[in-house]
């Protein structure tokens, strides 16, 4: 039995970590979950799993869920909560979904612990990845990615040297705009935004997904997790969300691993790893597999992409920047504030006037902060008085 905490266990990742584990009886057992506020689900979740650690980063929460948990059961609380679980419970694996740069501690306190991460959080080596990388290396630690587009590229690779890879494709359904001309995206608002043809998701990666700047922050993790330099990845479009990604190698063989688009795959290929375990998940589905197309992107229709491959090229920094100025540009749209069209104006300008930092992972949670507030100067001169 393989012992898991689970990191953002209320949000989209964790539930349905929590669903593979519920699937796989007498594989998993839970010692800890961390989650931000919603108390209610966090308590419930702790009782049907029977944790003894639980990790909630509001301290109201926190109060709550501490009445109403035996004191069997340590509830932490605060900012450092999440890093404070993954620092002191006893745990092979942690499954890691918190959404956002907040989410970089967490995956320190793993890794420096010689453990098992299991990594949703794209940011984490978006921000830190050379950090997180080397740390894992000293530690005996190992980085498992469940973002689907890199776990596919991680099980087409098999073990194999990188040496022997000519390109990864990583594929984008396109979002909810790859049919509109890009004169028009200045006008779109939230909703359709948030209208993901394929997949469900968060709203942060939602939007991403509809600017292409998820797949620009795929474009960093790739880079640190599997050393391959910006030559050697490629971005198509895959409108079914089938094909998760491709490897060719210097053979000129393609390996595409495929399935239908949902998280609990590359979950349950993750938390099980190294073995194939069987699993009620459907495979081969002649509705689903019957037609795949492929095409390249409009770097006119989704001027973001690039912006990832610009970051590989400086350095430094750089992924610590973008990330950042999308987290604010996102949320700023969302908010109305801003135009879809000006995430990426304002990215592009975070990452012109990044201060340029090299070093550990502290100097990058320091661009990280300048970048940020960079980007709230300048939503604050985009938006007009009404939107304030």
């Amino acid at each position: 039995m393989r012992s898991l905490v689970v990191l953002g266990s209320t949000g989209s990742i964790g539930t349905q970590t929590l669903d593979v584990v519920r699937a796989s009886p007498g594989a998993f057992s839970v010692a800890g979950l961390a989650a931000g506020a919603n108390w209610e689900r966090a308590v419930a979740q702790a009782r049907e799993l029977g944790v003894h650690w639980l990790a909630l980063s509001d301290p109201e929460a926190a109060e709550r869920a501490r009445a109403a948990l035996p004191r069997s059961v340590e509830v932490l609380s605060g900012e450092r909560a999440a890093v404070e679980l993954c620092e002191r419970a006893d745990y092979e694996l942690a499954v890691h979904g918190i959404v956002g740069a907040r989410g970089l501690e967490p995956s320190r306190a793993v890794l420096e612990r010689g453990k098992r991460l299991a990594l949703a959080n794209k940011e984490s080596l978006v921000v830190a990845g050379q950090e997180l990388m080397a740390l894992a290396r000293s530690r005996g630690g190992r980085i498992l990615p469940v973002d689907s587009e890199l776990c596919a590229i991680f099980q087409c690779l098999g073990g194999d040297d990188v040496s022997r890879v000519r390109r990864v494709l990583l594929t984008a359904s396109g979002g909810p705009f790859r049919d509109a001309r890009p004169e028009d995206l200045a006008a779109v608002g939230p909703e359709a935004a948030l209208r993901h043809p394929t997949w469900t998701m968060g709203r942060r990666i939602t939007i991403g997904s509809a600017t292409l700047m998820n797949k620009a922050l795929e474009v960093l993790e790739v880079h640190h997790l599997f050393g391959l330099e910006r030559a050697r990845i490629e971005v198509v479009i895959h409108r079914q969300s089938v094909v998760h990604s491709m490897v060719e190698f210097v053979d000129g063989s393609v390996l595409a691993q495929l399935g239908p688009p949902d998280m609990k795959g590359p979950l349950h290929y993750c938390m099980h790893h190294p073995e194939r375990v069987d699993a009620p998940l459907r495979g081969f589905d002649f509705g689903l597999f019957s037609k795949l197309t492929f095409e390249p992107v409009d770097p006119a229709l989704f001027p973001s992409l690039a912006l990832g491959f610009r970051a590989i090229e400086q350095g430094g920094d750089s992924g610590a920047v973008l990330n950042a100025a999308d987290e604010v540009a996102v949320e700023a749209f969302l908010e109305r504030r801003i135009r879809f069209t000006d995430i990426e104006r304002i990215n592009r300008l975070a990452l012109e006037r990044r201060p340029a930092r090299t070093g550990g992972i502290g100097a990058m949670l320091a661009s990280d902060a300048d970048a940020r507030a960079l980007a709230r100067a300048e939503i604050e001169r985009l938006s007009p008085p009404a939107a304030r």
